[in-house]
């Protein structure tokens, strides 16, 4: 449980990080409402990634290309589940965008980005041969 308290913490920065752009993005800037939902899911994303490699999931001895390249593959997946379903939901039920966007929030944090990043992207000696680290196929 220590490990998901800490993904939830990370995962708040990231939201901060992340709502707060879109907010700007859309009421500051009037950038059609999905870009924002893009715009601050990569920008949420980057506080994830560095938050959870040295702090939550303490992965920062895995080496960083295949965990880069791992976690841009389930940051992708996140972007697109967030960006098409706050259009979806947005659009079906005439929904506030913010609204929509926690409700898809939390669904997408919880059942697809914390089960990713802790079995794939952070996996526990992912990438460790006899004590030294060693990167092979970045699976």
């Amino acid at each position: 449980m220590k490990t998901f308290s800490k993904a939830t913490a990370s995962a708040l920065a990231a939201t901060v990080a992340d709502f707060g752009s879109l907010t700007f993005s859309v009421q500051v800037l009037h950038i059609f409402y999905p870009y924002g939902v893009a715009i601050g899911a990569f920008l949420g994303a980057l506080v994830n990634f560095v938050i959870n490699r040295h702090w939550a999931f303490e992965a920062h001895e895995q080496p960083l290309p295949g965990q880069a390249l791992r976690y841009a593959v389930v940051s992708t997946g996140s972007l697109l589940l967030n960006t098409f379903g706050v259009y979806l939901v947005t659009e079906k039920f005439a929904l506030f965008y913010l609204a929509s966007k926690i409700v898809i929030a939390i669904g997408v944090g919880v059942f697809f980005n914390y089960p990713l990043q802790k079995y794939f992207v952070y996996q526990k000696g992912r990438g460790k041969v006899s004590g030294k680290n060693h990167e092979s196929i970045p699976t």
